[in-house]
């Protein structure tokens, strides 16, 4: 290939060139085949190549690929609307399309605060989060993440919104068992509102399984009831942060679902167009709009491409074919099996340290020690190594963050299309194993 101008991830590295998808795999212009074990970025929710949605995506641009929001809406962008409605629990029936997770969690941000300022109350308007978590790339995405990596940078433009510990059972903070914790790490948020004042806060946002910073951290058992409840408690409203778990991923539309509660202001995305087209949304219940819609009228956010109807065309069909297909509905027994799998993994190689999740959102996380969980060294690149040794074998594996601290930690993210099939399980982690044997290899040798 000619010199590059396209900026990538590493400037100087040499990335394959993929010509085509279909199922749950890809093909690059030399050949090769990838299975994709991550759906991209947990994206690819019902994989490459699928002839519904390519048809939707023509039909639309038939019609009109771009309308400006200010000046038009489109039967495309009401459909999708009424259709998110629908699949939604509770009342989450008002959506703005915005273009990526980060400008989804953004959104919900400034509607918290806008919905406080609407009923009068000026002072809150700071949003409170958690480490070991992230909800995005722009300015006030990474003001509430708790990313260490990725806020590094960039410290003194930012909000110093994350105050509590990730539920990270494996590491707990407290080193408790589930079982008799008292959910310490929820009751946290407790103690965090009372230093700050209850005055003063507007939301409350987070993962329900954290992604990217932690390698598919799931919580335990009843600790959104108590998060919802201390916010209910203290006038704060709760944002969930599903851009990464939503539409299916983990078993249920929302994986709030998964342990029994409902948000007041939701993100998404990925999932949501299926990476056939770049959209993502925050949809807030009646309560938040009520205030809004008997004030200015107006939700202070905006893009240009904000409820394009190419897109939310696209995301309608992705979202009908999900619900055709009882996509979601087999998303349990999927996720149950594959899990299973990986545990036996873990059985065969002590560099495993932990495997979790919900549903088909699946974490590995890798120690030196399984028995003291110690991390490797941040400058071995342990994720790095072992996301390049999968595609090499033509498998794609997420990499993600892990350890309490943010920085000494490694785990991968296993989140195939949730079209995946036994047999195409069975080749993941076929591959998988191949990988962490080659690892392995690489560590007995003395190079780990």
């Amino acid at each position: 290939m000619d010199h590059s101008f396209l900026i990538k991830p590493m400037l100087d590295d040499i990335y394959p060139v993929i010509d085509y998808g279909k199922g749950i795999y890809l093909f690059d212009m030399d050949g090769k085949k990838y299975l994709d074990g991550a759906s991209g970025a947990v994206t690819a929710n019902i994989g490459h190549g699928v002839t519904e949605i390519i048809e939707a995506m023509n039909e639309q641009a038939k019609k009109v690929s771009f309308v400006y929001r200010s000046q038009f809406t489109s039967d495309a962008a009401e459909s999708l609307a009424k259709k998110m409605a629908t699949m939604l629990p509770g009342d989450l029936n008002w959506c703005f399309f915005v273009n990526s997770g980060s400008e989804a969690t953004e959104t919900a941000m400034k509607m918290a605060i806008q919905y406080w300022q609407e009923k009068g109350v000026q002072t809150k308007t700071k949003v409170l989060s958690r480490w070991v978590s992230y909800h995005g790339i722009t300015l006030g995405a990474l003001s509430m993440s708790g990313h260490t990596g990725r806020r590094a940078r960039f410290v003194p433009l930012l909000e110093d919104f994350p105050v509590i510990n990730p539920p990270y059972c494996y590491r707990c903070p407290y080193n408790l068992k589930e079982a008799n914790c008292g959910y310490l790490c929820a009751h946290e948020l407790e103690t965090a509102i009372k230093r700050i004042g209850a005055e003063q806060i507007a939301a409350f946002i987070a993962e329900p399984v954290i992604g990217a910073a932690g390698g598919a951290i799931a919580p335990p058992k009843d600790y959104y009831k108590v998060i919802k409840k201390i916010c209910e408690e203290n006038d704060i409203l709760f944002i969930a942060d599903e851009v990464m778990t939503g539409c299916g991923r983990t078993g249920t539309m929302l994986a709030c679902e998964q342990w029994g509660i409902s948000p007041d202001i939701v993100a998404l995305g990925k999932g949501m167009g299926a990476g056939y087209a770049p959209i993502a949304a925050a949809i807030a219940t009646e309560k938040v709009i009520e205030p809004i819609l008997a004030g200015t009228k107006v939700v202070m956010s905006g893009h240009t491409l904000s409820a394009n109807p190419q897109a939310c065309a696209t995301a309608l069909a992705v979202l009908e074919y999900v619900e055709q297909n009882n996509i979601i509905q087999e998303v349990e027994g999927k996720g149950a099996y594959l899990r299973t799998q990986l545990e036996k993994l873990k059985s065969l190689f002590t560099f495993i340290g932990d495997v979790r999740g919900k549903g088909l959102l699946l974490g590995i996380e890798f120690v030196q020690d399984a028995v003291s969980k110690t991390p490797f060294p941040r400058k071995a690149l342990i994720t790095q190594r072992i996301v390049a040794l999968a595609k090499e074998k033509g498998l794609l594996v997420y990499p993600a963050g892990a350890g309490i601290d943010g920085i000494n930690g490694d785990s991968i993210i296993i989140s195939p299309p949730l079209t995946i099939n036994k047999k195409e399980m069975e080749e993941l982690v076929h591959f998988l194993k191949e990988t962490f044997n080659d690892f392995s290899n690489q560590l007995n040798q003395g190079k780990g």
